[in-house]
Order: C-alpha cells, then sequence, then structure tokens
C-alpha cells in the first residue's frame, strides 16, 4: 500500500527528495522519492556519507517536494548546470 501511495504522490510531484548538489566534481544528485520529510531527514546521512567517501566536496544539501527529471546532473565541460526539477504543487495536505 505504501509503495501505490508513495508512486501516486511521486507522479504529482508531491514526494519528497532528497537533493544533493557538489561543487566538486559539479554535479547535482536526487534521492527518494520519500512519503515525508521526515523520512527524507533521516537517510540523508547515509546518502552524503557515501558521496564524501566517492571525494565530493563542497556539498548542499536541501529536502523538497518536486519531480525530478534525472537523478544524476553532471557539469563535465564547466557549463552551467540546470539544476530545476519540477516543481511540485506547493499545497499543504
Amino acid at each position: 500500500m505504501k509503495e501505490v501511495l508513495l508512486s501516486i504522490l511521486n507522479f504529482l510531484g508531491l514526494a519528497w527528495w532528497i537533493e544533493i548538489i557538489t561543487h566538486k566534481p559539479q554535479c547535482t544528485y536526487y534521492f527518494g522519492p520519500f512519503l515525508t520529510e521526515k523520512e527524507a531527514e533521516l537517510a540523508k546521512t547515509g546518502y552524503l556519507e557515501d558521496l564524501e567517501m566517492e571525494g565530493a566536496m563542497g556539498v548542499d544539501v536541501f529536502i523538497k517536494r518536486c519531480k525530478p527529471n534525472e537523478l544524476t546532473v553532471e557539469d563535465d565541460l564547466g557549463e552551467k548546470i540546470d539544476r530545476k526539477a519540477s516543481p511540485a504543487f506547493s499545497g499543504q495536505f
């Protein structure tokens, strides 16, 4: 039942995602989806540890409702990265 609800929320852009932006290398990573902001908050430590073990530096973390178009966005050529995910509805349940 949880998977069905999560799938619906994600389709609507109402699921929670962890967005991690690293400055070296210049990448944006999306981890999720999660049912609640609290679930995402609890999970973020593991993702941060994994990226740090891979040598990522200059990390910014955001937890937000969105619908990412890609899970990893890399900037291999030194070009500006479009870090926008599809906007989510802004209402509260």
